[in-house]
């Protein structure tokens, strides 16, 4: 969708565009219990950043406090250098200009689509108002469907006038907490890249909020990743995936396997051969990872060296599970392309490319 061939961009771009938001030190407990614990991060005027973790991470009370729907307890929200909120005090959310899509799009059932986009303007002298919602419509392509009700509407034209109706206040900043997550695969992918080049195009820092690695990865620039409460990495979501920092962070980017072992001379013994540690001290217990890409197999191999023989192998769409029974007596699965050569009893033999592999300290070592 070119924005600006249509000669719309401009009607969306919030006055002075250079808005970032700035999240500094930012805790908050329910109770005895800390959900939010010194987070800290800065999403710039026309960048997409997911937060991202598991249920009950903390990631939602992270943006319900930006939003201005809980109070913050300790730290500084800003935004365009202004304070929104801390200990001392807090703008009111009606004041903040912040635009709010969740994953319940909430539109009101007895108005139409038009009605639903003028609601958050109702202020707006009313010549202004239908020009206003004329252009949204016109850019979410839902022009034709002004006079309809919600109900009337596929989830994909639903989510159009969610972002249409986030979009009417001129939003200094989008937050959308698991805004596409309702949506079949495909339609998620598709009213996902419109809603976030249209953000993108207007200038409008966009925090998402999600617990799906690969939303993570298409849609944002930079992926913030939380864990009980604190946030543990960010970056790039191919920085996080090549670097991650912990095996936390490792294991939701894709499937791994991994091995508990202990280090000696600097390296950690696996079924699948000796990985480098040098990092860690010897007789340390440490976890050792391998993402799919470190494995390379070699079908039919009958060299020396460390192998495996197919006992299993699931399809999954364009991918498929080898199980291969190790000679140590183990089992394993891995995901490869399903063009990978092989058959049940097949030996296989096992290569490692360490650029795949990372070696972390046990979580729980006694």
């Amino acid at each position: 969708m070119d924005l600006r061939a249509k000669g719309l961009v401009s009607d969306i771009v919030i006055e002075g565009a250079a808005e970032r938001l700035e999240v500094a030190s930012l805790s908050h407990a329910f109770g005895s219990t800390t959900v939010v614990d010194d987070v800290s991060f800065v999403v710039p005027a026309g960048e997409v950043h997911c937060l991202m973790g598991p249920s009950g991470c903390g990631k939602t009370t992270t943006l319900r406090l930006i939003a201005g729907l809980e109070t913050v307890q300790a730290g500084t929200i800003r935004l365009g250098g202004a304070v929104l909120a801390d200990a001392a005090g807090s703008m009111p959310p009606e004041r903040r200009q912040i635009g709010l899509m969740f994953q319940d799009l909430a539109l009101f059932p007895h108005l139409t689509v038009a009605e639903n986009v003028a609601f958050g303007i109702r202020s707006m002298p009313r010549g202004a108002r239908g020009d206003r919602v004329r252009h949204l419509l016109d850019m979410v392509g839902m022009t034709r469907h002004a006079e309809k009700h919600s109900h009337q509407l596929s989830g994909g034209e639903q989510q159009r006038i969610a972002l249409a109706r986030a979009l009417a206040p001129r939003p200094r900043l989008m937050l959308l907490d698991e805004a596409f997550s309702a949506l079949d695969a495909s339609l998620r992918a598709e009213i996902r890249a419109e809603a976030l080049h249209i953000l993108k195009e207007a200038g409008v820092p966009t925090l998402l909020v999600t617990h799906d690695p690969e939303e993570a990865i298409v849609a944002g620039d930079r992926v913030h990743v939380m864990q009980a409460g604190r946030l543990i990495q960010s970056g790039p979501a191919d920085s996080l995936y090549k670097q991650p920092v912990n095996e936390f962070v490792a294991n939701f980017f894709g499937p791994i396997l991994r091995f508990a072992t202990r280090v000696q001379g600097g390296l950690a013994w696996t079924p699948l051969g000796m990985i480098a540690a040098p990092q860690h001290a010897d007789g340390a217990p440490v976890s050792v990872v391998f993402r799919a890409e470190a494995l390379q197999l070699h079908p039919d191999y009958v060299g020396p060296g460390h192998a495996g023989q197919v006992v299993g192998c699931r399809r999954m769409g364009p991918a498929c599970d080898l199980s291969l029974r190790l000679e140590t007596g183990s089992t394993i699965k891995v995901r490869k392309p399903a063009e990978t050569a092989h058959r049940l009893g097949m030996r296989m033999g096992l290569e490692i490319d360490q650029r795949y592999t990372f070696v972390f300290p046990q979580a729980h070592a006694a």
